[in-house]
């Protein structure tokens, strides 16, 4: 899916990318300023977003389920997450299907994610660490490597 770029006098920093909310409650606004209503409110820290427009000190972002909006950039962080999708979703100790369990997690929970490589990325979620297909999670794109 083709998504449009746009920036105005933005960072310059590549768009799309994804970051992740700072702080526990987030206004999201129908334009880039504070005179625009709040269409929505995130509660939920640390949860991926991508970043898909910029103007001066806003970005328009949109979560894993589509809803988009704008926010001030200081509710952002760079801290990369991502979140489970498609139902409970193993983790597992190493990148490879047959590799032994380290839990099951629920759709919807939010994890750190560490590194990614081919189909696999490792997370921490909660107290456990393992790696995750990338196709279980919304938050990192197909091709990108993150170490």
């Amino acid at each position: 899916m083709a998504i449009p770029i746009t920036t105005f006098a933005g960072s310059d920093l590549t768009l799309p990318r994804y970051a992740s909310l700072r702080a526990d409650t987030v206004h999201l606004r129908t334009g880039p300023g504070k005179r625009y209503p709040v269409d929505w409110i995130f509660i939920s820290r640390n949860m991926p977003v991508e970043i898909t427009a910029e103007f001066e000190n806003w970005r328009k972002v949109r979560d894993w389920q589509g809803t988009e909006g704008w926010v001030h950039r200081a509710l952002l962080s760079k801290k990369r997450t991502a979140v489970v999708i498609a139902g409970i979703q193993p983790l597992r100790r190493n990148p490879d299907p047959s590799s032994a369990l380290t839990a099951r997690v629920m759709e919807k929970v939010v994890g750190r994610l560490l590194r990614c490589a081919g189909k696999w990325c490792r997370l921490e979620i909660g107290k456990h660490r393992g790696w995750m297909r990338r196709s279980h999670i919304w938050g990192v794109y197909t091709d990108e490597k993150l170490d």
